[in-house]
C-alpha cells in the first residue's frame, strides 16, 4: 500500500483538531494548553493508522498501543504543570503575545496549526509501520519494542526524580544534580528523543522507512536547538545563577555521560 494517501489524511486530522484546540485556548486566553493537546493529539493519529493502515493487524495495534502510552503519559505530565500555572502562561508564549500585540490569536493560530502539521511529520514512521504488508512481527518490531520500553523508563524516572527534588523545601534556588541528572542536565529530553528512534526502528521493515528517519531528526533538532534544551537552560540561568553555570561546566547536555571532576 502507497502509505501517502494515510499520512495526508492523518496530518489533516492533527490540523483539525489543533482548530477545536486554538478555540478552547482563546476562550481560557492560555495558548500553554497547546502543549497538552499536542502530546494527546498523537493518541487519535495513531488510532487512526492503527485502524485505516493495511499492514497486520498486531503489528498495527502494537504500534498504536506504544504511542498512546506515551501520549497519555506525556499529556497528563504537561497537563499538570500547565494547569498548576493557569491563568498564568508559559513565558515562550507570553513572549510570542509580545511580538504580535495586535494580531496575537491570527498568529497563534498559525502556530497552532503548524503544530498539527508537526504531529503528521513526527508520526511518519507510525504510518509506514501501519502500511507495512509484511506478516507477522519480526526483529525490527521487537527491537523497537525493547528500545520504547528503555526510553519510556528513563523519561519516567528522570520526571520523577525532577518532581521529587522541587517538592523538597532545601531545594529552593540549588540544581537538580542526583539521580539521572548527575549525568545529563535534560535526561528526561535524551529519553523523549530515544522514543522516536524507537518507532523509527519499530518500522525499519516498510518499505518506506527511511522516509521516517526524518521523525527523530526533527526531534532532534527541535529538543536541542529549539523549544527543548535553549528555553530550559536560560530559565535555569535566570533563576539559579553561578549554580547552574558550575552544573553546565561539568554536567554533558545530552546525551547521559560521567560528569567532569
Amino acid at each position: 500500500m502507497n502509505p501517502l494517501p494515510l499520512v495526508i489524511a492523518g496530518t489533516a486530522l492533527a490540523m483539525a483538531m489543533m482548530v477545536v484546540v486554538w478555540f478552547f485556548a482563546r476562550r481560557m486566553d492560555n495558548a500553554g494548553i497547546v502543549d497538552i493537546w499536542w502530546s494527546f493529539g498523537f493518541t487519535p493519529v495513531a488510532l487512526f493508522y492503527g485502524v485505516f493502515g493495511s499492514g497486520h493487524m498486531i503489528r498495527n495495534g502494537l504500534i498504536a498501543a506504544m504511542v498512546c502510552a506515551w501520549s497519555l503519559r506525556l499529556g497528563m505530565h504537561l497537563y499538570k504543570r500547565v494547569m498548576s500555572h493557569h491563568p498564568e502562561e508559559d513565558p515562550r508564549y507570553a513572549d510570542l503575545r509580545k511580538q504580535y500585540p495586535k494580531r496575537t490569536w491570527l498568529m497563534f493560530f498559525g502556530f497552532f496549526q503548524l503544530q498539527g502539521l508537526l504531529i503528521g511529520l513526527l508520526s511518519l514512521p507510525i504510518a509506514f509501520a501501519c502500511a507495512n504488508p509484511s506478516p507477522g512481527i519480526g526483529f525490527f518490531e521487537i527491537a523497537g519494542v525493547l528500545l520504547w520500553l528503555v526510553a519510556i523508563g528513563g523519561e519516567s524516572i528522570a520526571d520523577m526524580q525532577l518532581a521529587l527534588f522541587k517538592a523538597q523545601p532545601a531545594s529552593k534556588g540549588r540544581v537538580c544534580d542526583f539521580g539521572l541528572w548527575k549525568y545529563s542536565r535534560h535526561p528526561n529530553y535524551f529519553f523523549e528523543w530515544v522514543v522516536w528512534i524507537a518507532y523509527f526502528v519499530f518500522a525499519l521493515g516498510s518499505p518506506w522507512a527511511w522516509v521516517g528517519l526524518a521523525s527523530p531528526l526533527l526531534m532532534l533538532f527541535f529538543l536541542t536547538r529549539m523549544t527543548g534544551i535553549p528555553p530550559a537552560e536560560a530559565r535555569a540561568l535566570a533563576s539559579r545563577g553561578d549554580a547552574y553555570r558550575d552544573y553546565q561546566r561539568r554536567t554533558s547536555a545530552f546525551i547521559p555521560w560521567f560528569p567532569k571532576s
